[in-house]
This record gives structure tokens, C-alpha cells and sequence, in this order.
């Protein structure tokens, strides 16, 4: 083999310049974005599971079914056997909900999908969570009258203005209107 010379600096940046190089390598991706389209697949294989129901209860049983049952566990059943859910009620109010049972494997199958859940096993026990009702809507007071709001103005005119002048309005008029009278 005949021996090559190198090449000369100009000729080897020309070379270096045309010749394509291996593209920087990348990270891989994270994991919960790999895992995104495995998880869909299998939920759209094996449906939605106990944790979707869970985070839903109130809703798919209503609130008053919810104060009193938590869902604990959702069983499969083995070849094509039935599946159960494991609901835990609190205290005596098993036999009201044993007599809703009905009511609530129909709710149930509605949000999961049709025979989804076919026998519900009832467990007494303390519930983990606990539901708060709903807060209930706040009732609004009247507005002051014309007379009422000139008096608490001429009664604070002399207060230099500024936040403390817009406070003692804002609790002057709360009082007023909760029908208690200024000394």
C-alpha cells in the first residue's frame, strides 16, 4: 500500500466542514411521558379502576350515599366470574344502604360501564374520608337606606381619609344593617 501523506491544515478543515458528524445524543424521554401511552392502552383494555371511582364517589352515588360509604375495593372476577365491589359504611346505616344496594350498582355500573360491577359487599367500618356538606349559600343583607348611610358619613366626616376611614365604613354599614345601633 502506497503511504499517504496528511492533509494540510486548509484541507483538513474543508474536510471536517463537508463531512456530516453523528448528531449529539439525546436524553431519553421521562418516564411518565413513556409511560402515558401504556397507561391509556391498558385503560382503555381493562376500563376505569377503583382509583377512578374513588376520586368520584360523591358523584357517581350522590351526597347523601357518600357521607355515609367510602368504595374500599374493586374485584375482577376470575374467568369471566362476576365482579364485586367492596364498599365500607359507617355504623348502623349498612341496613339503609343494603337496601339501596340496588340504586347504587346501577349508579356504578353507569359511570364504569354496563356490567361492570354485579354484587356489592358491604363492610362496617370507620369511613378514612371524610365528606363536608356543601357550604350553604350565604345570605345577603339589605342595603342601607339614604338616611342611614348620610349619618354614618357625618359621623366619620372628621376621620382623615384613607384605609382606616373605608374600614370604619365598611363595619359601620355591617352593623347597621344587622339592625344593631351605634353608641
Amino acid at each position: 500500500m502506497p503511504r499517504r501523506d496528511l492533509p494540510s491544515p486548509q484541507e483538513a478543515l474543508r474536510i471536517l466542514t463537508a463531512k456530516r458528524t453523528r448528531p449529539p445524543r439525546r436524553p431519553p424521554p421521562p418516564l411518565g411521558r413513556a409511560l402515558n401511552r401504556t397507561l391509556k392502552e391498558l385503560d382503555a383494555k381493562f376500563g376505569q379502576g377503583s382509583g377512578a371511582l374513588e376520586a368520584r364517589w360523591r358523584e357517581v352515588v350522590g351526597a347523601e350515599i357518600a357521607k355515609r360509604t367510602e368504595p374500599v375495593k374493586l374485584t375482577r372476577g376470575r374467568n369471566g366470574g362476576p365482579s364485586s365491589l367492596e364498599i365500607r359504611v359507617a355504623g348502623p346505616a349498612a341496613a339503609l344502604i343494603q337496601h339501596q344496594a340496588h340504586e347504587i350498582l346501577a349508579r356504578v355500573n353507569l359511570f364504569l360501564g354496563a356490567d361492570a360491577v354485579q354484587k356489592l359487599r358491604i363492610v362496617q367500618g370507620p369511613l378514612q374520608h371524610k365528606y363536608e356538606p356543601a357550604a350553604k349559600p350565604r345570605r345577603r343583607l339589605p342595603p342601607l337606606d339614604a338616611a342611614a348611610e348620610a349619618g354614618l358619613k357625618s359621623d366619620l366626616a372628621a376621620a382623615p381619609d384613607g384605609k382606616l376611614k373605608t374600614a370604619l365604613l365598611a363595619l359601620g354599614r355591617g352593623v347597621l344593617r344587622r339592625g344593631r345601633a351605634l353608641d
